[in-house]
């Protein structure tokens, strides 16, 4: 069934009365029919959120139009806000390093059509996703980092982003740590995914402290990248059980499916603009 044809206006602003009607009005008045509308307080900080979604068949304000026509109602309720088209196809970049778990699931998605976006590049640091962007025609980019050659590659890497038209970036299992230069290229627009050991277990072998320590439960988190290692605003978790009957090989196994589901939802609910980030915090409308 082809995807109906829809705007969506993500808002975040002081909370105060009458947001909703005014809101609400504008729409109206414009000839839209709203599919989708939620919204959210933060009472701590006196913050509104809202994600609103219309389809653009009977709407009388084409793309262009409308942010000069909400302007007034934006200015009056002091609102940061961004409309967005599902008429529109994100680009998306896909970093790599060995691990093809996560590369795997999201080129399957992508293919069949549960992720709306094009994905024009895989940027591996390593050969081995080689193949697996050809079965499913992704042009692939190998770019070696050491610590000698990490500026030279992320350079490279920045230039093939722009050239592409890249709009956000997925490391799936990239084993690379970003410059803060690299970072401020795609502020919230960067999204990364690790196991959920840490701090407990950092390191190269986190799988094999935590079966030592005979951990209970085992997740993954996926997150904007910032300057800060693995400190950015979190997008989505999950856990599963595990006991003493798990070899480290079925921890690994257990990690790897955790990591797939919470890398693809954060993908999925970022191009479907249910994201807004405040603060180091992110609200996720369902």
């Amino acid at each position: 069934m082809e995807p109906r044809n829809t705007a969506t206006l993500l808002i975040d602003c002081p909370d105060r009365k009458g947001l909703v009607a005014a809101i609400a009005e504008f729409l109206y008045l414009h000839g839209a029919n709203i599919l989708h509308a939620d919204q959210h307080q933060d009472n701590d900080l006196g913050l509104f959120f809202m994600r609103v979604e219309w389809e653009m068949a009977d709407f009388d304000l084409p793309r262009g139009r409308f942010e000069a026509e909400f302007e007034p109602v934006a200015g009056r309720f002091q609102m940061n806000w961004k409309v967005r088209y599902s008429a529109h196809l994100p680009r998306v970049a896909v970093f790599v390093s060995r691990e093809r778990h996560c590369l795997l699931d999201l080129l399957h998605r992508w293919q069949i059509g549960e992720l709306r976006c094009e994905i024009p590049l895989i940027v591996g640091n390593h050969e081995d996703a080689r193949a697996l962007a050809g079965f499913y025609g992704v042009p692939f980019h190998h770019i070696p980092v050491t610590p000698e050659t990490r500026e030279v590659a992320e350079r490279r890497q920045l230039e093939l982003l722009r050239e592409n038209g890249v709009e956000l970036v997925v490391l799936a299992r990239y084993m690379q740590i970003l410059s803060p230069e690299f970072v401020a290229c795609y502020p919230n627009g960067i999204i990364n995914v690790h196991h959920s050991f840490l701090p407990a277990f950092s390191g190269a072998r986190p799988y094999h402290a935590a079966h030592q320590r005979g951990v209970k439960l085992i997740g993954a988190t996926s997150h904007y990248v910032t300057a800060e290692l693995d400190c950015g605003p979190i997008i989505e978790q999950d856990v599963a059980r595990i006991s003493h009957r798990y070899e480290l090989a079925d921890l690994k196994e257990k990690g790897r499916d955790l990591e797939r589901v919470v890398l693809s939802r954060a993908v999925r609910w970022s191009l479907e603009n249910r994201i807004l980030v405040y603060g180091n915090k992110t609200v996720v409308f369902d």
